[in-house]
């Protein structure tokens, strides 16, 4: 992934096509406030392929954190939801 570069509010408005075209071309910004993040700008792309890593580490986590289920019969788990 591409370094995040931080950018005031201001410097943002000021340079936005500038910073849509370099976002464009793969570079990823965080946009602050008085020193304070309030969002990043990144390709659309990269925003998907965030969320679709986020929910799989959230699901491993999960998984991680469950009991096995002792004795489970997985065939006839899968078959009792079929009529």
């Amino acid at each position: 992934m591409s370094m995040l570069i931080e950018v005031g509010a201001y410097e943002a408005k000021t340079h936005l096509a500038e910073f849509l075209r370099k976002v464009k071309n793969g570079e990823t910004y965080r946009i602050t406030q008085r020193g304070e993040p309030v969002a990043d700008l990144v390709p659309v792309a990269t925003r998907a392929k965030q969320s679709a890593t986020s929910a799989a580490t959230r699901m491993l986590e999960f998984m991680s954190q469950q009991a096995p289920i002792a004795g489970a019969d997985v065939r006839a788990l899968i078959e009792e939801g079929r009529d």
